[in-house]
């Protein structure tokens, strides 16, 4: 039987692929990849796209559940769940699948058949974690929204509570709007570069502060919109920091270049293992604390012999977790490569009378041939961004004798890849351990440690 786009089929959903979907095969021989569905799932599926060995399809009815599916049946689709590709799965399922997830690109992209894949650490809470969130603006009807992009789509879903965002985030997001909806303001428009709102950011901290931040289309600030974010304060006395950031540009990305302070304190702060850190708007930090601090934890108990150890952060950031580690090493060099990024880590250090660490500005591969050729460097730690390490940069890490590397990763498949070329250059894969910083998604960090062979 011919498949055709838009045709309605049975399937039986067989397992979960990496990046979250399931996959089955229709008439045992033709893979089709599904959405928000669990492995034991026999659906009624209606096919989205066709490529010559595969297609992808949408869930249309639940014929049978499978065993890992959480009890709501009715909920079948990516906005059902918020936006969360693993709603749909009960937690201690998602824990598994994510394992599942690594070993595979571990075996398949890194090469290695070896190294045991320990289980997933999980999450101390499993919904409203989130420390920072961002929502659209949109229209429904007349009424201004807030929520999610659908999936592959500029269209704005609403999300009335957020599973993810903190609790204290989704009641200042609901007050605003209903703010915003008495005074009319008008909502951007991508298309025609119009209207003032574009995005709400809220930034909370574990001592029940926020940061609120309201992204605009403008070159300043009218008086209306202080008046707006007057009655927020005056309504919430947890928010510390209200800023509004401006951002008339052609573009997706949310934050403005220019972001004003219009009421209380410049920063926020939040505390790791007794260190605090100032967050602005534009600040990095993690999303998830409490696994944040479980994931550093992780990292660093992975150094033998910490104690004795010049370390290198390399892709350090603001030095977060250089800063953590040098509680514990002899030295610790953090390099990063963005100037401004490197200059809130002195402050940060500053602030903490932490001076066993050295920030060095620069490309991670120059920076390093030039201290291996005065200090002696025993470990480095390596945290990239999702494209990970680039290749050259892996040999010249290999070159310098470092005998010991611990690489914390938000991609498991860059991370795997990143391996076969550091077991290539003479390094052994000794530890991996994937840990759930995002519940209720597909995504997975993953922790490993690599010695010289």
């Amino acid at each position: 039987m011919k498949l055709e786009k838009g045709q309605i089929v049975e399937i039986k959903i067989e397992k979960i692929v990496y990046g979250g979907e399931g996959l089955g095969y229709y008439n045992n021989e033709f893979a089709m990849f599904v959405p928000m569905s669990v492995p034991g799932d026999t659906l009624k599926v209606e096919i989205i796209s066709l490529k010559k060995s595969y297609g992808r399809a949408l869930i249309k009815e639940i014929i049978t559940p499978g065993s890992d599916r959480i009890k709501s049946l009715n909920h079948v689709t990516f906005e059902d769940f918020q936006g969360c590709d693993f709603g749909m799965l009960d937690y201690n399922a998602q824990l598994k699948y994510k394992k599942e997830m690594v070993e595979d690109v571990v075996r398949r992209i890194g090469k290695n058949s070896g190294v045991l894949i320990e289980e997933t650490l999980e999450s101390p809470v499993e919904k409203n974690y989130r420390n920072k969130v961002i929502e659209p603006f949109s229209f429904s009807g007349n009424k201004i929204i807030t929520g999610f992009f659908k999936r592959k789509s500029h269209d704005v879903f609403q999300v009335e509570d957020n599973m993810l965002n903190s609790i204290l985030g989704n009641k200042i997001i609901t007050e605003l709007k209903n703010l915003l909806n008495e005074n009319r303001v008008t909502v951007y428009d991508e298309k025609k570069h119009i209207g003032i709102l574009r995005h709400v950011m809220v930034r909370t901290n574990s001592f029940n502060e926020a940061m609120l931040v309201l992204i605009i289309n403008d070159i300043k600030v009218s008086e209306k919109i202080k008046s707006i974010l007057k009655k927020m304060t005056d309504k919430f006395e947890e928010i510390k920091s209200v800023y509004v950031s401006l951002n008339d540009r052609k573009t997706n990305v949310a934050l403005g270049d220019k972001n004003i302070l219009i009421y209380g304190e410049k920063t926020i702060k939040e505390y790791i293992d007794n260190i605090h850190f100032n967050i602005s708007p534009a600040s990095f930090f993690q999303i998830n604390l409490e696994q944040t601090r479980r994931l550093y934890s992780l990292a660093i108990g992975m150094f033998e012999n910490i104690e004795n150890k010049r370390i290198i952060d390399a892709y350090a950031g603001t030095g977060t977790i250089g800063m953590i580690l040098s509680k514990k090493a002899k030295k610790v060099y953090s390099i990063e490569i963005v100037e401004s990024a490197v200059k809130d880590g002195i402050q940060t250090a500053k602030e903490n009378n932490i001076e066993n660490i050295q920030f060095i500005c620069g490309d991670v591969n120059k920076e390093l041939e030039k201290l291996v050729e005065i200090e002696k460097i025993d470990s480095i730690i390596l945290d990239p961004p999702r494209k990970g390490v680039d290749e050259k940069s892996l040999i010249d890490i290999s070159k310098v004798g470092i005998e010991e590397i611990v690489y914390i990763s938000c991609n498991p498949s860059t991370f795997a890849r990143d391996i076969e070329v550091l077991e290539k250059e003479g390094y052994r894969l000794v530890r991996v351990k994937p840990v759930d910083m995002f519940p209720q998604t597909s995504h997975i960090e993953v922790v490993g440690r690599l010695i010289k062979k």
